[in-house]
């Protein structure tokens, strides 16, 4: 399943802004999209549509059979994780419901003519791809709201140890841009990433490539994207690449291999970061676009669609066949555009690097709280439910831990942040605490401080949930944050950048319905007339 690329080349003198790097080869970053976010008009509507859909797909005769099984055919699955994820599911609702969260992955394959043609680099071929494009769609429990968080691709992480589910190589953990971790292990590699990031579960992964993005945007047809000057995305001197990207200023229906200019734009930006912001406007608008066709009461264009998808889609196997998404497809439609929230995460410049991006910090970390929590990012309802959901992720364990004394405790110092070095000193604080609260088998890790923005507490296997259930209470951390992975030999207190300082952890307020960071780019699903200013020198 995995695809090979070119990887990109450090930056060079005349480069855009903080954030991105030109590419020596005209290789910006792919479209992404796979996903289906469009239109309804309530329960008739859905059931009337899915009875179309049976009617397309199925049919009373053979063909109608065999159509479904060639769409069926057309996708390319793979394992939704290859990596080590300390994630674990959100627990439900009250109405049994629970979030859903997608990951969408633009590839800079090229694999295949039709990649190397879109997006060069024909001399590097048999690369490994990398994901230059990563969102994640978070779908409300009561799917009354939808959040996407997009990541630039230079932002550095820490990425899991993965093994490559066709090759069977295992990639060690390492610390670099969130992109190549599609390169050590695929998809699954870089949905672990991102559970790791986040602390958030991931459900389902799509991925598409170049030629895939083109495909899926013919199909769509023209969706409406606007600049404030007039753009053209060329190379400079001393700034190799671009899109090519030239539109005039004002609005523009872009489609095809346009729309895939559109989405890997960055130097005619200024940035990586202000890349992700024009991306997330064209899915804004795509998403506007597929609700004014009725495409889920057309069969013609539920048919073109359904074709586009199945061959430009790679997909975790739990979703891979056309019923599972459409009715993937179904759950997104029913969210109003007002009720799309799209951002984009905060960061700050790396200081290894000023071509490359840190998550900042605690701005960071209050969105994957709120993504954690089920909290709305548009700050409209679900206020009074905030925090609930960490409760419900708490679950006590059925079997009971075992006396303090006996308990093994292994505590880490994780305080280093994006912007603050590591405190010192605070493995041992802690392990003392420990100790003289009875649990005489603390002790602190001798290894090299790491970075953790939020406190946990680990475990390898479900005969210790209960001990770590017992230590995570004696300290005060909250259930939530008592996890499960197979990263750890035994339970392992994580003291996180979130716990500076005091032997109780401090008391955190729940997250608060539309409380984003500043930094956050937020759009508004059903914001029209936004348009992207261009970066002086690509004016035309």
């Amino acid at each position: 399943m995995t695809r090979s690329s070119v990887h990109e080349e450090a930056a060079r003198p005349g480069d855009a802004p903080r954030g991105g790097r030109p590419d020596p080869d005209g290789d910006d970053v792919p479209g992404r999209r796979g996903g289906r976010p469009p239109g309804g008009r309530g329960r008739r509507a859905l059931r009337w549509s899915a009875t179309t859909l049976a009617v397309l797909i199925l049919g009373t005769a053979g063909a109608g059979y065999l159509y479904y099984e060639h769409l069926n055919d057309n996708l390319v699955k793979g394992e939704r994780s290859s990596g080590d994820s300390k994630a674990r599911r959100t627990g439900a609702n009250a109405a049994g419901q629970t979030p859903l969260n997608i990951l969408l992955i633009g590839s800079d394959s090229r694999a295949s003519d039709a990649n190397v043609a879109l997006g060069g680099s024909r001399d590097n071929r048999g690369n490994p791809p990398l994901g230059d494009v990563q969102m994640l769609i978070h779908l409300a429990a009561d799917r009354e709201s939808a959040a996407v968080v997009s990541v630039p691709r230079d932002t550095r992480v820490d990425i899991p140890e993965c093994t490559d589910p066709e090759s069977g190589k295992t990639y060690p953990a390492v610390n670099d841009i969130i992109n190549t971790s599609l390169s050590r292990g695929g998809a699954g590699c870089t949905l672990a990433t991102w559970e790791n990031l986040t602390g958030v579960y991931i459900d389902h992964w799509m991925t598409i490539d170049f030629a895939g993005v083109v495909r899926m945007a013919d199909a769509v047809g023209g969706v409406e994207v606007c600049v404030n000057q007039n753009v053209w995305d060329r190379p400079l001197p001393g700034v190799p690449g671009g899109s090519g990207l030239k539109l005039e200023a004002g609005s523009t229906e872009v489609e095809g291999e346009q729309a895939l200019q559109w989405l890997r734009t960055r130097h005619a930006w200024g940035s990586d970061v202000l890349r992700t912001r024009a991306q997330r406007m064209y899915m804004n608008s795509m998403i506007r676009t597929l609700r004014d066709q009725n495409v889920f009461t057309d069969t013609g264009r539920l048919t073109d669609l359904a074709e586009a998808a199945t061959e430009s889609l790679q997909v975790s196997e739990e979703i891979g066949s056309v019923k599972k998404l459409y009715d993937l497809g179904m759950q997104l439609r029913t969210v109003p555009p007002d009720r799309i929230t799209m951002t984009t995460l905060p960061t700050v410049e790396d200081p290894q690097n000023r071509n490359h991006l840190l998550p900042a910090g605690a701005g960071a970390e209050r969105m994957w709280a709120l993504l954690r929590d089920d909290v709305p990012f548009d700050g409209k309802g679900g206020a009074k439910d905030a925090g609930k959901a960490a409760a419900r992720d708490g679950a006590t364990s059925k079997d009971p831990a075992a006396p303090d004394g006996e308990i093994g405790v292994l505590v880490r110092n994780a305080t280093r942040s994006a912007t603050l070095g590591p405190v010192g000193g605070r493995a041992g604080a802690l392990a003392r605490a420990l100790v003289a609260q009875g649990f005489t088998r603390a002790a602190p890790d001798a290894s090299a401080a790491v970075a953790e923005e939020r406190t946990v507490v680990r475990y390898p296997s479900a005969e210790l949930q209960g001990d770590a259930e017992r230590v995570a209470k004696a300290l005060g951390i909250p259930a939530s944050s008592v996890r499960r992975t197979t990263g750890v030999s035994g339970v392992t207190l994580v003291v996180g950048a979130d716990w500076r300082e005091g032997t109780v952890y401090p008391k955190q307020a729940p997250p608060r319905a539309g409380d984003l960071p500043k930094d956050a780019d937020a759009l508004n699903g059903s914001e029209t007339g936004t348009c992207m200013d261009v970066y002086k020198p690509y004016r035309w």
